[in-house]
């Protein structure tokens, strides 16, 4: 048995502290065997025996450990200050590996957002090779981008919002033990761990910490997709959404996003990869020129690249309205004209630039 590990499960259990004051706790002590030994701790007893317990699963079933102060712990979840201490992993995972892509939303997708899902996973792939798509098996957009995944080859995570010794709902099993053989499952919680609903909105922290990116497919007004999305951007990573019509609830979400300037809007894969810039380095296709299309477009449309031809490193929309005076939605409709057209690109954050 490794008597380090017994107690970091250990550790883990308690719930006496934050998990900021337990990873104060490593720092001063150097290891959780030694923070057992120098810190007083009530019911030590039952957890030291609910670790034990979980060992003997780990050792029978040959699941992964991944402790905060190891290094095959996560390196993008372990920039979140609020990562778990220790997470059980089932599967061929490789949690450091290439770029991350989390692609989360509804569970009463559409059949145009899993469409919508399954395109996008097989032109990512294309496009970024060691891309691994992170979800939470739930139904809708998340089975959807498993299936993708793995209908593409590509390596998918899955983060359940329970233990290993389970799997919720039983009606994805096939997908989850499809999912073991090229990627894997990934949780901070131990056996016996009921799928109860605050532990879906505490593993969406995973979700969002592990990936360089997220991406919203289909979200209704209010839902864990947007929770996700509200954490990632609070980790400061790159957060994607698909618009829809304004009519679609299932886009009223996504569309409050990019109206909100929480997301980036993307239509399809090459919108993301050339976000997050992974396709420098690259050979890009020959740029045609770009004086005929320029000089089809209308008054409003060339005053809006002139401006943004003046600032080299793009401007936020906001301030394309106070400098043309123009209405909110007529420079927004107008932008998305010319980033249609090629002539415009839109990047994180409501800027824009212009393409030279």
């Amino acid at each position: 048995m490794n008597d380090e590990l017994l107690y970091q499960i250990a550790l883990s259990r308690l719930y006496r502290w934050s998990i900021r004051e337990e990873r104060r706790l490593l720092e001063q002590y150097g290891s959780a065997s030694e923070v057992w030994k120098h810190v007083s701790i009530p019911g030590t007893a039952e957890a030291m025996a609910a670790a034990e317990k979980e060992i003997a699963f780990i050792q029978e079933h040959q699941i992964k450990t991944y402790f905060y102060q190891d290094d095959t712990y996560p390196y993008r979840l372990k920039q979140c200050s609020d990562a778990p201490l220790l997470l059980f992993g089932k599967g061929h995972l490789d949690i450091n590996r290439g770029k991350m892509v989390s692609i989360v939303g509804t569970r009463m997708a559409t059949d145009r957002g899993k469409e919508l899902t399954r395109q996008f996973v097989f032109d990512l792939k294309e496009m970024v090779p060691d891309v691994t798509i992170i979800s939470g098996l739930a139904y809708g957009i998340d089975i959807a981008a498993h299936k993708a995944a793995i209908e593409a080859g590509v390596p998918t995570i899955i983060v359940p919002a329970h233990g290993l010794d389970r799997i919720y709902p039983s009606l994805h099993r096939d997908v989850a033990v499809q999912a073991l053989e090229k990627g894997g499952i990934l949780t901070e919680y131990t056996t016996g761990t009921e799928p109860e609903k605050m532990n879906f909105v505490a593993r969406n922290r995973i979700v969002a910490g592990l990936a360089d990116a997220v991406v919203i497919v289909e979200s209704k007004q209010k839902g864990g997709s947007l929770i996700t999305a509200s954490m990632a951007v609070d980790y400061n990573r790159d957060v994607f959404s698909f618009p829809g019509r304004a009519t679609d609830e299932v886009s009223h979400g996504c569309n409050q996003l990019i109206r909100d300037q929480k997301a980036a809007l993307i239509e399809c894969a090459e919108d993301l990869v050339q976000a997050m810039k992974w396709d420098e380095g690259k050979p890009k296709p020959v740029q045609t020129e770009m004086v005929e299309l320029t000089g089809l477009l209308d008054p409003v449309q060339q005053q809006l690249l002139q401006k943004l031809r003046e600032a080299e490193e793009g401007m936020h929309v906001n301030m394309l309205v106070m400098e043309t005076q123009m209405p909110y939605s007529d420079v927004v409709s107008n932008l998305m004209i010319m980033v249609m057209q090629g002539i415009v690109k839109d990047l994180p954050g409501g800027i824009y630039r212009a393409l030279k």
